[in-house]
């Protein structure tokens, strides 16, 4: 036994820690070697998690690790300012048992976090910076608003049509762009009670706030491609054919560093361009594009692809050539795929888009 007030050293060891994260406590277990130490709840912060460490094992490397979740990435630099090296980790990519899927518990999967850790079988999501982070969550609030928008104009044709009143034919055609004329005729639509009323004025007032504070994010936008410090990448990469402002800055945010990723098969895997796989022995089945994606990028990707085998004659050309074998749906995933090489191209080496020449 050791004397009393011995201090062990840890200097030069690792400790792992696993760390499943909750709005109120978090739990926490320690591994040192092959061994666990402990699995615990704390108070929802790095700086408990810190003094626990630095009194139970002075010197020794502290490494640590949560599953990506509703907290984001605030509990990571957190962790990192006090010298803890951590990952937060796609929940998908934690190698799970079938025990461990039908009996979940917290202290489980804070082991389970743990002992992957420990073995090394853990790879980290990309880390933003706060500023580029914060950027990306106003993009991704515009693509929401804009689906609300939509939402709430197909309700109020939806409650038209019920009540059987029909829209005027120079008025009806227009569900994605409605003009103030149209906006007005519904509001001198008259219905048999007020409730009806009530209903319909509540949902075009909502539409109509929606569509301000999209335009106040969209003006926001465009000062930031125009004045800001991303303003240079925003350029280059709307030279590309079929990039667009908001493409652009949805591309720059999503992705932000183009060099984390060694080459385009990596990116593609990343935004969701890659087939699933179901291979055995001898036999190989490759199915449709995987469902694991980025669903902010492949949807932007995907549509600027449509636009860009529009606009880049080497791009109609060659969607000519694979709709000869292959669906359009199909074949614009292959022009998807070249697009974002020169995404790439254009974002790793810093310069224009030069349009080929066929």
């Amino acid at each position: 036994m050791l004397a009393k007030g011995t201090t062990i050293d840890f200097n030069g060891q690792n400790v792992y820690a696993g760390i499943d994260i909750h709005l109120k406590s978090w739990k926490v277990t320690i591994m040192l070697g092959d061994r666990e130490h402990k699995t615990f709840s704390q108070d929802p912060n790095a700086e408990t998690l810190w003094n626990y460490l630095r009194k139970n094992f002075p010197g020794a490397v502290y490494h640590s690790a949560y599953e990506a979740g509703f907290c984001g990435f605030s509990a990571h630099r957190e962790l990192a300012g006090f010298g803890i090296q951590n990952l937060v980790v796609n929940p998908a990519d934690i190698p799970t048992t079938d025990k461990e899927k039908r009996q979940k518990e917290d202290k489980r999967d804070s082991r389970k976090i743990a002992k992957s850790l420990r073995n090394g079988e853990l790879l980290g999501i990309y880390v933003p910076g706060k500023g580029m982070e914060e950027l990306r969550g106003l993009v991704r609030y515009r693509k929401t608003l804009v689906k609300e928008i939509s939402r709430h104009k197909c309700r109020i044709k939806s409650f038209i049509y019920f009540n059987g009143i029909k829209i005027p034919l120079e008025q009806d055609g227009i569900s994605k762009h409605w003009s103030g004329r149209f906006t007005h005729w519904l509001r001198e639509v008259e219905l048999s009670t007020v409730h009806g009323k009530m209903v319909l004025d509540d949902t075009v007032d909502t539409a109509e706030l929606l569509r301000k504070k999209l335009l106040k994010v969209n003006r926001h936008l465009r000062q930031v491609v125009r004045n800001g410090e991303y303003s240079e990448k925003l350029r280059l990469l709307q030279s590309i054919p079929g990039i667009g402002l908001i493409s652009a800055i949805t591309l720059l945010t999503e992705m932000e560093d183009i060099l984390r990723f060694r080459n385009l098969d990596q990116l593609c895997s990343f935004v969701g361009l890659v087939p699933s796989t179901n291979s055995s022995g001898e036999k190989e089945n490759v199915g449709r594009i995987t469902r694991r994606n980025n669903r902010f990028l492949r949807s932007i990707i995907v549509e600027a692809a449509w636009m860009a085998s529009r606009k880049d004659p080497s791009l109609l050309y060659c969607y000519g050539l694979l709709c000869k074998r292959m669906e359009p749906t199909e074949a614009i995933i292959r022009i998807a795929k070249k697009l974002l090489n020169r995404i790439r191209y254009v974002m790793k080496n810093e310069t224009e888009y030069v349009h080929s020449v066929l």
